[in-house]
């Protein structure tokens, strides 16, 4: 999966959901590469019945299959007002970090490694539908996407579909690739959920 650039994520659509499950799929071929399951604690599920998802600790596991242990986990800790938000490798070693914005237009969070140098600010427009990932040098170095589902699915469920495009100069770098394709599914499952 982390040999690719651009990864479309679509979210599976339910009545009632109390977690998420999204499949990543290569644009072209529309074949499945990779899944991201949101499982959070017991408690911390049903307890969203009554609590926006977006205060409560999560985990997001990704699997290249189903048969696979998680090729990266994105670990979200109970938070109010900011959150910092933990990715780790599928040994358990944390190898970066999210803090969001305190107040941000559009929406975003910043990017770091592991030695708190920060890697990208991740920028949504007014919308808070498509995001820029913006490198310290002011580089754009990848986008998210918003899909248009087709008037149906947009009125009727909470389920989203988002084209995740990394910049080639990104590409040399696994972890960083890893990172921001995090970064780009925590923007929908860890930082802008719903109830």
């Amino acid at each position: 999966m982390l040999t690719r650039n651009t990864f479309f994520v679509r979210e599976h659509v339910a009545l009632i959901k109390l977690t998420g499950a999204y499949d990543i799929l290569d644009p072209e071929t529309q074949a499945i590469i990779g899944i991201a399951r949101d499982e959070p604690p017991a408690w911390a599920k049903y307890l969203r019945l009554f609590v926006n998802r977006k205060f409560l600790p999560t985990v997001v596991n990704v699997y290249e299959s189903e048969d696979q242990p998680p090729l990266f986990s994105i670990q979200k800790p109970f938070s109010l007002l900011r959150s910092k938000v933990t990715v780790i490798d599928g040994s358990g070693t944390p190898f970066g970090y999210f803090v969001s914005k305190l107040f941000s237009f559009g929406g975003g969070f910043f990017v770091y490694d592991m030695e708190d140098r920060q890697v990208a600010e991740i920028k949504g427009d007014w919308k808070g539908w498509n995001f820029k990932f913006i490198s310290v040098d002011n580089v754009e170095i990848g986008t998210v996407t918003k899909k248009w589902a087709g008037i149906g699915k947009e009125l009727f469920t909470s389920a989203d579909s988002y084209i995740i495009s990394l910049s080639d100069g990104v590409a040399e770098n696994e972890a960083v690739k890893m990172l921001l394709l995090a970064a780009g599914l925590a923007i929908d499952i860890v930082f802008k959920g719903r109830k």
